[in-house]
């Protein structure tokens, strides 16, 4: 028979050592003799263990009803277009669903108001800005919920007309529109009044024309690149595998994917701009091809149909030209033939090319990598497009038929067929597709039957407007912060799960912790007669 003397590793008194070994063998079995240290030490894992389920518990219930909460609650954003000839606000409604952004570009979720003149109009007083940012803004106040108001965010992104203006000029205007966008009550800061580029416009435009096809946020290879036709510059923006130099270079990152993106603006190749351009070189250069010209010494006009009368006061040359050539402003004989447009128009596009510094540049004296992948051709590609019904799918032959046909119709009766249209607009339609053809076939090298490029304005009901890629983009970009501050998600400033969930998991390690703690076994020492010596056994927990 085996009999103990019972001691524990820290023998708590002299009554347990003078207490009769047989009774000390049994005592591990009652739970009624716990020491007081052991009983403090079982109170103090028993209230971590149940405090750490209570906030586990808590914590969890808590992301339930915040995410349930935030489910589906419209969000909103406005973004100021300061354009040359006017500013518009965009009133943007948005979701947040499962940590990923959901647009809502229809017309129940997208609003906007312009305001004539352009920023750039109020160089000589600019206080009075002011007033036009008022009106926009009363605008945005009656399109989004008072309750909102401090929580979005209003940006002012200004273009062209402001770019022509010096560094001085330009910060007087926008701080007078920072003035009136802090008193506003919606969120902003200085920063967020700016002046971009024209690579940033063309960069926006590829943002959304992406979103808008589903690409963005996919395979670089498989997204599409844009050009656009504008009024005074014309962008190119697409995904390019080429080493290019850094000045051309964007990268966007969006997803899991990052973009290497050719971006560029060609100021003064807009299709007015342009236009503008070549009668003045036609002008001061003097062309004189035609029969009826050689007999009455007029230079000819090639992108205006027969039977046009210039306005002589309608042209608009810089003062040295008019000083050097005033002998060819009174007149220009209208002779429209495409062939001959399109001649004059590539001319104009490869104007500087002697001076090109770069492996390849099809436009002037610009660098432009070769076209690779799909592309939308925006703004004034697709309203020529659109002009002679030829859809968003057309060939660039079939542009060229078009064309060849409206340029060599008499003037008369193209003011009969289109009477609908103002004469300025009309007027422009020959030398367009002459200048589309030059510039898309001639200098960018697509095929007359490549049916990679397409002609819209929007895709599914989505505007194709830059000022969409810039919310976008930067809704994308804040997103992301709120998703790596997972301090601020937790106090509900954000609506990512994740970093909730990576809390609840490290709560679950420290229960787990205290629950191995708690099932720790309890060692005793106790001497075995027989043997004759001390042994260690594992007892009771309440031993």
């Amino acid at each position: 028979m085996r009999r103990s003397n019972a001691r524990t590793v820290n023998p708590s008194s002299d009554e347990n050592q003078d207490m009769d070994p047989i009774k000390l063998q049994f005592r591990s079995t009652r739970p009624g003799f716990r020491s007081p240290k052991s009983k403090q030490s079982n109170h103090r894992f028993r209230f971590c263990f149940y405090a750490s389920i209570s906030i586990a518990i808590v914590l969890f219930c808590y992301i339930l009803f915040f995410r349930s909460k935030n489910q589906g609650k419209s969000k909103y954003g406005l973004v100021i277009d300061g354009g040359s000839t006017g500013s518009r606000i965009h009133v943007f409604k948005y979701e947040v669903r499962d940590g990923d952004l959901v647009f809502d570009f229809s017309e129940r979720g997208l609003v906007s108001m312009r305001v004539n003149p352009g920023l750039s109009a109020y160089v000589e007083e600019p206080e009075r800005v002011g007033a036009a940012m008022a009106e926009l803004l009363e605008f945005a106040k009656r399109n989004v919920p008072r309750e909102e108001w401090a929580v979005t965010d209003v940006r002012l992104m200004a273009t062209a007309g402001m770019r022509l203006l010096k560094n001085e000029d330009q910060e007087r205007i926008l701080n007078a529109c920072r003035r009136a966008l802090r008193t506003s009550g919606f969120r902003f800061r200085d920063d967020w009044a700016t002046v971009i580029s024209g690579s940033d416009e063309g960069l926006y435009a590829w943002v959304v024309a992406n979103h808008a096809l589903g690409t963005l946020g996919g395979e670089p290879a498989q997204t599409t690149g844009i050009i656009e036709l504008g009024g005074a510059s014309a962008q190119v923006t697409f995904v390019s595998n080429e080493p290019m130099p850094p000045e051309f270079s964007r990268k966007v990152k969006f997803g899991n994917f990052t973009y290497n993106l050719y971006s560029h603006s060609l100021l003064h190749f807009g299709q007015n701009v342009a236009f503008e351009l070549l009668k003045e070189s036609l002008v001061l250069g003097g062309q004189v091809t035609a029969s009826d010209s050689l007999q009455t010494g007029k230079p000819v006009d090639p992108c205006t149909p027969r039977g046009y009368t210039h306005d002589d006061d309608a042209w608009k040359l810089s003062p040295p030209s008019l000083i050097e050539k005033n002998r060819y402003l009174s007149t220009l004989l209208p002779n429209g033939n495409f062939t001959e447009c399109r001649s004059a128009s590539l001319k104009l596009l490869q104007k500087g090319h002697d001076k090109c510094s770069y492996r390849t540049c099809y436009i002037g004296s610009t660098f432009i990598p070769k076209l690779q992948g799909k592309f939308l051709a925006t703004e004034n590609f697709f309203h020529t497009s659109k002009f002679f019904g030829l859809g968003q799918g057309p060939f660039l032959s079939d542009i060229m038929v078009a064309g060849q046909q409206f340029c060599g119709e008499d003037w008369s009766k193209l003011t009969k067929k289109y009477s609908s249209l103002e004469e300025e607009d009309l007027l422009r339609y020959c030398f367009s597709s002459a200048y589309i053809v030059a510039m898309l076939h001639d200098s960018l090298g697509i095929a007359l039957d490549d049916q990679r490029i397409g002609y819209a304005n929007q895709v599914q009901n989505i505007p194709l407007d830059w000022a969409l890629g810039a919310f976008i983009l930067q809704s994308a970009a804040d997103l992301d912060i709120k998703h790596s501050d997972w301090i601020a998600t937790v106090t509900g400033r954000g609506s990512s799960p994740l970093p909730l969930l990576l809390g609840i998991i490290l709560l679950l390690v420290l229960v787990s912790w205290f629950v191995s703690k708690w099932r720790k076994p309890q060692l005793k020492t106790i001497y075995d007669l027989e043997k004759g010596k001390y042994i260690v056994t594992r007892v009771g927990r309440y031993s």
